[in-house]
């Protein structure tokens, strides 16, 4: 079953520059092997010892994996799979100024 996978610009590089890519799989898991094995050097960006890194998100059909079965999330013939990496950023300062 095809699942549409939507790279984030930072990791386009593995992919050739490809926004979208399809991967067939059964589950979340076996995806993000296959998307290493189609893409070396995409993997260890997303993965740390065979775990999500913690600042990658992975929506599938704008559910947050981790709210349903994880890594071992089952995907189905025309789902959509977003990786997004989390991001960061400095404390804001309003104001600052004296008198």
């Amino acid at each position: 079953m095809a699942v549409e996978v939507r790279v984030p610009s930072m990791l386009q590089k593995f992919t050739d520059g490809e926004k979208r890519v399809q991967i067939e799989s059964a589950n979340i898991a076996e995806l993000l092997t296959t998307l290493e094995t189609s893409y070396p050097g995409i993997g260890p960006q997303l993965l740390e010892d065979g775990e999500l890194r913690r600042f990658v998100n992975i929506y599938l059909n704008d559910e947050d994996i981790r709210f349903l079965d994880g890594m071992e999330t089952s995907l189905s013939d025309g789902d959509v799979l977003a990786i997004l990496p989390a991001l960061a950023g400095g404390a804001l300062r309003v104001g600052g100024g004296s008198s």
